[in-house]
């Protein structure tokens, strides 16, 4: 019972911070007018978000093994709400660019953090069964989070989308506090400043340049200076963490070939999964004319297929093991993603949404697949580098794959010289399709008894003459 109780006490933090992500899109317009702005401007509250998580997330870690996982992520719900009422009370672009920042605070810690109290709490062979528990309420986070943001912004007001997070979070340390297991003060080590400086800039920069390099309100070259300058501090950091007996992020874990290749090919495969959510409910609105609500609800059924994989996930990785099923996810997403590139006004909703609702199916298969296989190897001491690496890499490849696929647009915008209508967002899910297939390279390189003592599968063995 417990490999289940924690996982979905985790995934209320999850939830909360996913939903919370997605939901803010739809009601842009209506904030913006009612604080006295305009929507392009606004994004930079989307943007103030994602630097906050990536000056904060790198140093998660040591603040679990300093002050107690289960403390800081308590601790971490708390500045999540305390952001969500002040965005809720914001009545200029200042005042709601800098609650999204607090909010943002609160996120970088929940998301790494749950991921560590799960490695840390869970034995190998539970671990399937407990990220599936881990990710299936998370899952209708993103896929909710259109619908519910149109539906109160449409009949209450765009403040209740920012109220919701208070009960929510409040059952989240309700249950925290009861249910989840101390997990201690493992490690008293100094805060590696330099290093936190480092990452902070060098991840910050890189998120931010990625997302702004697209918007109209600024020249790409701003976009692209901030995105360079943030490498340049991450090469910096490389070279001082080599330097350093105990690095903000300890960079060994990458030593490890099953933890290195997991972050590649999630890495790679992320990026097409980033784009998806900016590009679909830009073809279904934009190109064929539906309403942020209907589109919303289209793209709902994907949590469907996720949920429906997970009863079927732990009995299939027995019987085939982790890169058979790997590489089965990638060759179906990638076909699914290229029928994207298909639709068209005229195609039915029922056949978008067997697609997608397949594609929920397939992703969610790939994600908690490799979500078990990543740390099934990583040694305890290097789980808090691991776990925060882990969550970094998701966020600058959701991010790149957002820019990556505006740029797409503007690309063949330009090749064909038109604005961009369905026919650009076509081509672009053919190429996002292209990079999915890219995942199987590194999948490729696992042995086929890769992570048996967490799936239980027993690979068959030919036997001799």
């Amino acid at each position: 019972m417990q490999d289940r109780i924690t996982p979905l006490i985790l995934a209320v933090a999850l939830f909360m911070e996913l939903m919370d992500a997605t939901v803010i899109a739809t009601a842009l317009p209506a904030i913006a007018a009612d604080i006295g702005t305009d929507p392009i401007s606004l994004k930079l509250a989307l943007a103030s978000y994602l630097v906050a998580l990536a000056i904060f997330i790198p140093i998660s870690g040591w603040m679990a093994d300093r002050y107690g996982a289960r403390n800081v992520f308590r601790g971490a719900i708390v500045v999540f709400m305390l952001g969500s009422l002040a965005c809720a009370f914001a009545d200029s672009l200042f005042t709601f660019v800098a609650a999204r920042f607090l909010q943002g605070m609160g996120g970088s810690m929940m998301t790494p953090l749950s991921r560590l109290i799960l490695i840390r709490n869970t034995p190998k062979k539970d671990l399937i069964h407990a990220w599936a528990w881990l990710t299936m309420p998370a899952l209708f986070g993103p896929l909710a989070g259109p619908p519910v943001g149109g539906f109160l912004t449409t009949y209450f007001s765009w403040h209740w989308i920012f109220y919701i997070n208070i009960p929510i979070g409040l059952i989240g340390i309700v249950l925290a506090s009861k249910y989840l297991p101390g997990t201690g003060y493992r490690d008293k080590r100094k805060l590696d400043i330099v290093g936190f400086l480092l990452t902070g800039t060098a991840f910050s920069g890189i998120i931010f340049g990625l997302s702004v390099i697209s918007m109209p309100a600024l020249p790409p070259i701003f976009g692209a200076s901030v995105a360079a300058a943030g490498f340049g501090a991450g090469y910096i950091y490389w070279r001082h963490a080599r330097r350093v007996d105990e690095p903000v992020l300890d960079l060994k874990v990458f030593e490890e070939p099953i933890y290195r290749t997991s972050i590649v090919s999630g890495f790679i495969y992320r990026i097409a999964g980033g784009a998806f959510p900016f590009l679909f409910p830009l073809m279904l609105q934009i190109g064929f004319g539906y309403t942020p609500f209907e589109s919303g609800m289209i793209a709902f059924i994907g949590a469907a297929g996720a949920i429906i994989m997970k009863f079927f996930l732990k009995p299939a990785l027995q019987q085939f093991g982790f890169r058979v099923l790997l590489i089965v996810a990638v060759i179906m997403s990638t076909l699914l993603a290229v029928t994207h590139g298909f639709f068209t006004a005229q195609t039915p909703i029922w056949v978008m949404m067997s697609i997608l609702l397949f594609m929920g199916f397939f992703r969610s298969m790939f994600y908690t697949s490799l979500n078990t296989l990543t740390f099934s190897e990583t040694p305890e001491h290097q789980s808090g580098s691991a776990t925060v690496i882990s969550s970094v890499s998701i966020q600058l490849a959701f991010a790149l794959g957002v820019a990556f696929a505006a740029l797409l647009l503007d690309v063949f915008s330009l090749i064909n010289g038109t604005e961009v209508g369905v026919r650009e967002m076509q081509l672009a899910f053919f190429v996002l399709a292209a990079i999915t297939a890219m995942t199987m390279w590194p999948i490729l390189g696992l042995s086929k008894q890769v992570g048996d003592d967490v799936s239980g599968h027993k690979a068959k063995v030919k036997p001799m003459a």
